[in-house]
């Protein structure tokens, strides 16, 4: 109903999260023009700043999780340590193989077989919420639904402050469970399963003056093929929601655009036409 679900009994190392969660403060607390060093032309997939919208949000992005090359040089010019470049390269291993089990269960749940997710990116942000006692109450991210299939949360293990909108327009908040992981669906989950996944709107709230720091693992769309609803999707009960149209181009209509809230979503709406 909300659009997001826990994740239990994963088998990705307790260790191994704490670590990487480690290694993600660390890097967060390099000088900014470090940080700066790190830069993609694709938003978000760089170091991300803080923004007039988000002012107490930054993030770090590695584009390709999957890739060795990109990971090196994500380290590369933020002069990590061997120590956190093999983290790195360790959770990335089991979280791209977590994101590639998680959307092959959902599909089959939907009916549809095959490794349809097989070829479609996974990427990093590493997160950090610079909360002071002043800012509690103001938002550390502002509302929104994430762009790609799923998204993968590994939640601060000290402050909350993550709300999900329900279908009344109430917040919800959600409460860490120690050694689970948090799955939102976004926008393209939306669009493929032909409505039967909700892309959950969502946002972070400043509940307590402390570093809040999280690590999002997103399964983004295909590359190279439309974002379609399978065949089996589509029928005389369920007939197509949406167009066909090309994952890169959904983003960057939501980021021209500034709608963030699956709006633009809905102007790919069959009933648009």
């Amino acid at each position: 109903m909300f659009g997001c679900f826990r994740v239990v009994n994963h088998k990705i190392p307790l260790q191994l999260m704490s670590e990487m969660k480690s290694v993600v403060r660390n890097l967060h607390e390099l000088p900014t023009e470090t940080k700066l060093r790190h830069t993609d032309a694709i938003s978000g997939r760089g170091y991300e700043g803080p923004t007039s919208s988000n002012p107490l949000y930054e993030a770090l992005g590695i584009h390709d999780i999957n890739s060795s090359e990109a990971i090196d040089a994500f380290c590369d010019r933020l002069n990590a340590t061997v120590h956190q470049r093999e983290t790195i390269k360790k959770y990335a291993r089991e979280m791209h193989n977590l994101g590639m089990d998680i959307g092959h269960k959902i599909a089959q749940g939907l009916g549809i077989e095959g490794d349809v997710f097989r070829e479609w990116p996974i990427i990093f942000r590493m997160n950090k919420y610079s909360f002071t006692e002043e800012t509690v109450g103001s938002l550390g991210v502002r509302l929104h639904s994430d762009y790609g299939f799923l998204t993968i949360l590994q939640e601060d293990e000290c402050v909350g402050g993550l709300q999900v909108m329900d279908k009344s327009g109430g917040f919800i908040p959600i409460d860490h469970i120690p050694g689970t992981l948090l799955v939102n669906i976004g926008d393209i989950g939306k669009a493929w399963s032909n409505g039967r996944l909700y892309n959950v709107k969502h946002r972070v709230q400043c509940l307590a003056g402390v570093t809040r720091v999280t690590i999002a693992t997103f399964l983004l769309g295909p590359m190279e093929e439309v974002v379609e609803a399978p065949l089996k999707l589509v029928d005389a009960d369920h007939p197509r929601l949406y167009r066909p149209f090309f994952y890169e181009d959904y983003r960057e209509q939501r980021l021209s655009t500034g709608l963030r809230e699956g709006e633009v979503l809905e102007l790919y709406s069959m009933q648009s036409d």
